[in-house]
């Protein structure tokens, strides 16, 4: 329902993702909203330069899945007319992890597999159809203005690139900066006397390699979504198979501390080959490809503490990977974005004005951040090359978590469990309850005497009858 107390203008810096979900909302709480995107944008799937990450395998969870759902409501019929895995998650999952494959189950949760330029492309579509919105692209933020005491940012100085290089201004009653990792804000709030945020970063060195496949129409794997994961510290590198429109797999590998995949033919087949269950390898090994193979590397996660500000100019405020970029192996990215997109909805429906709306913002955006933050920092500390500020109680939550994954392999509860606080649609406490707690030492304990028996019971490498021994 468009609201009726709208507000004049608002800008919003970066048309990727999270600018798109931001001008979303600012459509119903303003007259107008302005894209302002750096680079050329078509009518159609694409990546673009300042996005390289696209290219590779994207996941979107469920929680941000509803989000776009309730903001996009022909969304899901849209994406179950093309060529994708849309279904219960857990039913079509194979997820091997931790030394087995989780148990598959109805989680009553659906999932969707699309290549990222594909989604964007159908939420910028969206956006755009909306009669307040409009996007100026291939034009470059320079500056801020402010009133003359710098309490408040009234506008953006812009760079509009093409034949003839045309700069101007632009007034807005808020600016939204979700420009992403390399937001030049903090910069900007020191040039105008205030201070920047301190951040954490936690150094992790991932990179990984992506290659598109054709896929058969008629083979069952397109109909699951194929995921392996380690069992950290002893293994670190991950793999995973996604079918995507066009009738294509997305296939992506690679690794923690360094173990990144190899871009060679040769390279990139034995890395596949080497991971700990053979999923990815037969798909590939099984299809044509039909790209080349591309890289990403990602050095670090990074989070700026905008909730921490003592001031902060009034009429401005910051959203998505420019508040926080995490490990993208998790997935987390756009459905983090999705949640601080839905708490800016709630903080403008609350707002007697716009003078005091950002610490509101920032400390409930803090509040979303924290769980995905603490999730993949956890996580990545398992591996011994992360290096940076390490949660308090990772070491002993890490110990936990392998046995849930652990159990999961047989136990459909504890996997519901787990998938709900992978989705971010439950706190990573609830796996602490004392329900799923005793499935897991239970279940943990089974698992063992399990193991145990089939080392006594499985014949010697050699092929030679093992005798059994008894007292």
């Amino acid at each position: 329902m468009m609201k009726t107390n709208k507000l004049k203008h608002a800008v919003v810096m970066g048309g990727s993702m999270a600018g798109l979900l931001t001008a979303r909302v600012l459509s119903d709480h303003f007259e107008q909203v302005t894209i302002v995107e750096r680079d050329p944008v078509h009518d159609r799937p694409e990546t673009r330069k300042g996005q390289p990450h696209t290219r590779h395998l994207h996941g979107l969870l469920a929680n941000g899945l509803h989000i776009f759902t309730h903001y996009f409501p022909d969304l899901p019929e849209a994406l179950a007319d093309l060529d994708i895995f849309v279904g219960d998650m857990g039913e079509r999952m194979r997820w091997y992890t931790h030394g087995g494959y989780r148990k598959p189950f109805h989680l009553g949760l659906e999932g969707v597999t699309i290549s990222r330029p594909q989604l964007e492309f159908m939420i910028r579509s969206r956006v755009l159809a909306r009669p307040n919105v409009t996007l100026r692209d291939n034009c470059a933020v320079k500056q801020l203005l402010t009133t003359p005491g710098n309490e408040r940012v009234t506008g953006v100085v812009l760079e509009q690139r093409g034949v003839v290089t045309e700069t101007m201004q632009l007034s807005a009653d808020l600016i939204i900066d979700c420009s992403g990792r390399g937001s030049r804000t903090p910069q900007w709030l020191k040039e105008l006397g205030y201070n920047a945020p301190t951040e954490s970063e936690v150094k992790i060195d991932v990179g990984y390699a992506t290659r598109l496949y054709q896929r058969d129409p008629d083979d069952p794997r397109g109909q699951q979504w194929t995921l392996v994961t380690p069992d950290a510290p002893n293994e670190n590198c991950f793999g995973g198979a996604f079918a995507i429109e066009n009738g294509r797999w997305i296939v992506t590998m690679g690794g923690w501390g360094g173990n990144h995949c190899p871009t060679d033919e040769a390279g990139f087949l034995e890395f596949a080959r080497n991971l700990p269950a053979p999923d990815i390898y037969n798909i590939i090994t099984e299809s044509t490809p039909i790209s080349e193979i591309l890289t990403h590397k990602f050095p670090s996660s990074l989070r700026r503490h905008y909730e921490k500000l003592a001031r902060f100019p009034a009429g401005y405020l910051v959203l998505g990977d420019a508040i926080a970029s995490f490990n993208p192996t998790y997935g987390q990215g756009m459905t983090s974005a999705a949640m601080q997109m839905r708490v800016l909805d709630q903080a403008l429906g609350e707002r007697p004005s716009l003078d005091n709306i950002a610490p509101l913002f920032f400390k409930k955006a803090a509040k979303v951040v924290d769980i995905p933050w603490q999730m993949a920092v956890g996580e990545d500390f398992r591996f011994a090359t992360t290096t940076g500020p390490k949660p308090p109680g990772t070491d002993f939550i890490n110990r936990y978590t392998a046995k849930v994954n652990q159990v999961s392999h047989h136990d459909e509860v504890v996997g519901a469990a787990f998938l709900q606080v992978m989705n971010l649609l439950a706190p990573p406490p609830s796996l602490m309850h004392p329900r799923i707690m005793w499935r897991v030492l239970r279940g943990g304990r089974k698992a063992a005497k399990a193991h145990t028996a089939e080392a006594v019971n499985d014949p010697p490498a050699d092929g030679r009858e093992q005798l059994a021994v008894s007292s």
